[in-house]
Formats: structure tokens, C-alpha cells, sequence
């Protein structure tokens, strides 16, 4: 990797960053996802989770968090140390962080299918051809019902569209997609098909950085 993707969660932190402004909005559509999620045990898994700010926190305080038992995976240790220490801070018994490729779907084998996936932070990072094989596999992560959040920056050439296109072909309905005007891409897609088995040792996605990919 030729980022430091540990220094680079210190935009979080600056109110008026734009991974600042994402945030907020993903952490609204877990919170809805959660509302909208039937009685009972909830499953959710995290692909390339960094320190768990997307779930974590919204766990900690949302009536159906103490349901869900959450998987996140990611591959800087650095990041995965405050995930785990979040985790326990807040009391969440049911999340796991785990050091590790967030691409492999052996990953999240025993939780899928979940009822909430979030693969926010990745389609700004890997080539369309990986971000179309990775939405193929949203349809056996997530459980009939369930729902996927994704983020995609909108600026050209706006990838968005064609993304929902390709999460219509496989069984999704969109719940909410936000628009360029927004200035960060977040969607919310809900799984209305019946899930496939998840391909056992097979690789989603090859993580390139949008550094790179904007280079080349």
C-alpha cells in the first residue's frame, strides 16, 4: 500500500472535511437500516472497516445495537487496535474486529447471510471491474431484507449510476442514493432476491488505492 491509511481517518475529524461530511451520512443510514431491521438477532459485517467509525458508534447508543453481532475487517493493525478498543469502551460484546485482507469472502463466511453490509470506503479504491465482481458478491453477504451501504465519490466520470444499475441486476432495490450535489456518494441498497452461497477462499476485490488509480 502506498498510503498510511491510519493518518488518513484524521479527516474525520476536521467538521468540515468531506470524509467528515460522508460519515454523518453513512452512520444516518446505518441508524435507518437498524430501525427498519425486524425483531431478533442482527448479523452485520464491515469490509475494510478502519477503526469502525461507520458502525461502532451508532451500535453503542441505537436501542438494537446490544442484537448485532458485527464482524469488521481490516487490514491496518494500527486501525483494528481503536476498533477493538471502541468496541469495548462501548460494551459491544457482539463485535469482532479482525486484522486482516477484507477481500477474502472466507472472512465472512459464518455471518453471511447479514442483514446489514457496509462496503463503504472501497469502490473509490479498486478498478470498476473489481467494484462490479464485489457487487455480484453483495448478493450472497447480504440476507434477503438486508442492506448493503456503499460510498462512491461523484465527481467524473460519475461511476454511481452505473453502480446501481449493477446492484438492480442483482436482486437490489435502492432505499437511498445520494446525488452529486451532496458532494459525497453514500447508497443504500436493500436485497430483495434470495442470497447465493458465498464462494468459499475467493478474492472480492484487489484494494488499489485512489491515489494510484487516479494515476493511472
Amino acid at each position: 500500500m502506498t498510503k498510511d491509511w491510519y493518518a488518513w481517518h484524521r479527516d474525520y475529524d476536521q467538521p468540515d472535511s468531506a470524509l467528515s461530511r460522508r460519515l454523518v451520512e453513512v452512520r444516518r443510514r446505518v441508524t435507518e437500516a437498524l430501525d427498519a431491521a425486524p425483531p431478533g438477532p442482527l448479523r452485520a459485517v464491515s469490509l475494510c472497516a478502519g477503526q469502525g467509525r461507520d458502525l461502532i458508534p451508532v451500535l453503542a447508543t441505537h436501542p438494537r445495537g446490544g442484537d448485532v453481532t458485527a464482524r469488521l475487517v481490516e487490514l491496518d493493525p494500527r486501525n483494528t487496535e481503536l476498533a477493538r478498543r471502541a468496541g469495548a469502551d462501548a460494551g459491544l460484546t457482539g463485535v469482532e474486529v479482525v486484522t486482516g485482507d477484507a477481500a477474502v469472502t472466507d472472512r465472512y463466511a459464518d455471518l453471511a447471510p447479514a442483514d446489514l453490509v457496509l462496503v463503504c470506503g472501497i469502490f473509490g479504491n479498486i478498478g470498476d471491474d473489481d467494484i462490479r465482481a464485489t457487487v455480484r458478491h453483495c448478493a450472497s453477504l447480504c440476507a434477503t431484507g438486508g442492506t448493503v451501504l456503499w460510498t462512491r465519490h461523484r465527481r467524473e466520470p460519475d461511476l454511481v449510476p452505473t453502480i446501481c444499475d449493477w446492484f438492480a441486476e442483482e436482486g437490489f432495490e435502492p432505499v437511498t442514493v445520494s446525488s452529486p450535489a451532496d458532494g459525497v456518494g453514500v447508497g443504500a441498497h436493500r436485497f430483495t432476491g434470495a442470497p447465493r452461497p458465498l464462494a468459499a477462499g475467493a478474492r472480492m476485490f484487489e484494494f488499489v488505492g485512489y491515489d494510484r488509480l487516479e494515476q493511472s
